[in-house]
């Protein structure tokens, strides 16, 4: 019997060790492997993509304007990976002089939108009151109005060129940085900390410099991350549509409307390639702003861990 007894505690205890973990665990350490995975992969990409923006104009001496109408549409090859657009110009040097152009005009867009945005939004929200409420109702009311709409308005007004497209850009794209930041400081109104500094004296404009503003800076900048590709696409659509930068330079707008003609008679790189450099820049910059958002906010992240 005494055998017997140990035999069993011998086989629970081997099928307590052999038994596996909880299934969370494994699936949590999948989602962190795939995270790190998409991090390391964006942050690769947008390393690329910055070195051949700055290291291939001044490396490359090639006039990227250059036309040869002997090698006009000709398909990607080892001279010219790829290929060459309607007038013989080489289409990888062109992508990359375009993305150039696209990049100046969504960080610069997007750092005025930032700064417009979150000065309005602080302002808001610091004030509360009549102050709040009438700011936020203009903020409604420009967001009634399509982006592009009110784009294409704002840049009609000016000649072709890159800072009035930055301007018509930043115009309609501080709205949401103004309601993220305008929800933070309302947010960081109610922690003790803020009651404690205007319990012992501190003047309303002291209260929001040193301690309001601080806490907004990480919400602001993932949004001006976030809005950089987000003012690419708006400024090709503005270049596809023949109203933002002018013909004659290399904008991934410009040359997508260019090779409209070619795509319809059977010449595919000319658009793809353009296409390929606003959307893998996007998804680069979306990886590393997501796995900020999460750095930012942990208790998010901790939900997406279970």
């Amino acid at each position: 019997m005494a055998e017997t007894a140990a035999t069993k505690a011998a086989a629970k205890a081997a099928t307590r060790t052999e038994r596996p973990g909880p299934a969370w665990r494994s699936y949590g350490g999948d989602r962190r492997s795939t995270r790190t995975l998409r991090l390391r992969t964006s942050a690769a990409v947008l390393a690329v993509t910055v070195l051949a923006v700055l290291l291939v104009p001044p490396l490359v001496q090639l006039d990227q304007q250059a036309v040869d109408l002997a090698a006009k549409l000709q398909p990607p090859s080892r001279e010219h990976p790829f290929g060459t657009d309607d007038v013989g110009r080489d289409l990888l040097l062109r992508c990359v002089y375009g993305l150039r152009v696209s990049l100046l005009v969504g960080v610069a867009a997007a750092l005025t939108a930032t700064v417009v945005g979150t000065a309005v939004g602080a302002t808001a929200g610091a004030l509360g009151g009549w102050v709040d409420r009438a700011v936020m109702r203009v903020v409604d009311t420009i967001s009634s109005v399509p982006h592009l709409l009110l784009g294409i308005f704002i840049v009609a007004m000016f000649r072709p060129g890159v800072w009035p497209v930055v301007i018509s850009v930043a115009l309609t794209h501080w709205l949401s940085t103004a309601r993220i930041v305008r929800a933070e400081v309302l947010s960081l109104r109610s922690r003790p900390y803020i009651d404690a500094a205007v319990s012992g004296g501190a003047s309303r404009w002291r209260v929001a410099v040193r301690h309001l503003l601080p806490g907004v800076l990480p919400q602001a900048a993932l949004a001006a991350v976030l809005m950089v590709p987000h003012a690419m696409w708006h400024e090709s659509a503005l270049s596809f549509l023949g109203l933002g930068l002018p013909t004659h330079t290399a904008s991934l707008g410009n040359l997508i409307q260019e090779a409209r003609g070619s795509l319809l008679a059977g010449q595919w790189w000319p658009t793809l390639f353009p296409g390929l450099f606003i959307i893998v820049p996007t998804l680069a910059v979306a990886g590393l702003a997501g796995a900020w958002r999460e750095r930012i906010n942990p208790r998010r992240r901790s939900e997406l861990m279970l």
